[in-house]
């Protein structure tokens, strides 16, 4: 019976498998995914437990890595991504983490874009080189330096797309046949889009992370990450997970049920209300650029509408300042200036937030590296909720009378 409610809901849309994938009723017949709020289980008899160990036997073991609300999660979200299976973990970074430590050894050499998040960014560079894993950073959308970086220990081609903060966009399968021919896994981390508007294994990547703490949650509840991929792959990945223990709690596998629920629905209204936004902050003479790629003057504009359904929530713009005062204090000023929108690093909340990057998401960057990424002192993003477009743009009005 599982197994044709699985068959049956593979052939449905994706706002179908949103709500429905991945529950199976147990015998109370609860409508709603229940949560297992339990650290262990309890066995029939020795023999019961040594086979579920040894994996002789299905079930679950320990909800370090395993737990029926976690199993519910994952398998809805691969459905979602078109994966095989999928890993939750405690956060996004664990997701990365994960998937480097599971599928990269000593010697190994990473090629990184540029222009990922800041931790991610460190991740690569500090923590991963004291276990000799070395990785060398290129430009995201320049073909020929993803090429040129590649070398006989390369084993992982690493990006996020669009990019944060500045919406830069990979072009994924010419990435990907690049990765083929070079035996290497792209691993694309798809926060900012989502399956709801994007699938990068469609597109030729290997492997797929989340922030689930992001727009799958999409109301800033809960910390969580995920990782998608071929049954092999998250094998590897589980064991991992299964050994250093960076495990999803149920609760919060649950929450993001809830999020998956309304996904397509809450980007499709990011994805206006950014629009709108970043149409009128380009008509600003107090603005000096603004990064969305749903703007025809975004030089991945046309590559997103072919790879994406919507340009998603996340965008930035630089301010000009006073002649007699930096760049930092003019962004600053904007910053402090809104009522509405909330100050904080997060991202893909219902609430819009807004952040300068070179103090806080990218702070720990040397002033080189932020240079190379793009990442200005009057660069300023924002990421776009589900309020009023009104009432965001007189925000934005508020930032623009204080430059």
């Amino acid at each position: 019976m599982n197994n044709s409610i699985d068959e049956f809901l593979a052939q449905c849309q994706l706002d179908t498998q949103a709500v429905r994938a991945g529950h199976h009723r147990t015998a109370e017949g609860e409508h709603s995914e229940p949560i297992f709020n339990t650290s262990s289980y309890v066995f029939d008899s020795a023999a019961a437990a040594a086979a579920r160990f040894s994996g002789e036997q299905p079930g679950n073991v320990y909800s370090r890595y395993t737990n029926p609300t976690l199993k519910i999660f994952q398998d809805r979200l691969a459905l979602m991504e078109g994966a095989e299976a999928a890993v939750a973990t405690s956060s996004g970074m664990a997701a990365i983490l994960s998937v480097c430590m599971a599928l990269l050894q000593a010697g190994d050499h990473v090629v990184v874009s540029r222009s990922v998040f800041g931790t991610t960014s460190n991740l690569f560079s500090k923590v991963l080189k004291k276990f000799n894993v070395e990785s060398t950073f290129v430009d995201l959308v320049d073909i020929t330096a993803w090429q040129a970086a590649i070398n006989s220990k390369t084993k992982m081609l690493f990006l996020e797309t669009p990019s944060n903060p500045l919406c830069d966009v990979a072009d994924m399968a010419a990435l990907s046949a690049l990765a083929k021919q070079h035996r290497c896994r792209l691993v694309v981390d798809n926060c900012f889009c989502t399956p709801a508007l994007q699938k990068p294994l469609s597109l030729g990547a290997d492997i797929i992370v989340h922030s689930a703490t992001k727009y799958l949650d999409g109301q800033g509840r809960c910390m969580g990450g995920v990782v998608l991929g071929n049954q092999a792959d998250m094998d590897e990945v589980l064991g991992f997970v299964r050994t250093a223990g960076p495990t999803m709690a149920p609760f919060n596998a649950w929450v993001f049920l809830k999020g998956l629920e309304t996904l397509r629905l809450r980007m499709d209204a990011h994805c206006n209300n950014a629009q709108q936004v970043a149409e009128w902050l380009q008509q600003q003479e107090l603005v000096e650029h603004v990064y969305y790629a749903g703007l025809e003057s975004h030089p991945g504009h046309a590559l997103a509408a072919k790879q994406q359904r919507g340009f998603g929530g996340v965008l930035s713009f630089k301010v000009k300042g006073r002649d007699d005062q930096g760049d930092r204090a003019a962004a600053w000023r904007f910053i402090d200036a809104t009522r509405l929108v909330s100050l904080t690093a997060n991202l893909g909340d219902a609430k819009t937030t807004i952040v300068h990057p070179a103090t806080t998401t990218h702070g720990r960057l040397s002033d080189g590296e932020r240079a190379q990424a793009g990442i200005s002192e009057n660069l300023i993003r924002l990421a776009v909720g589900l309020e009023d477009v009104i009432d965001l743009i007189d925000d934005m009005k508020r930032g623009i009378a204080a430059l």
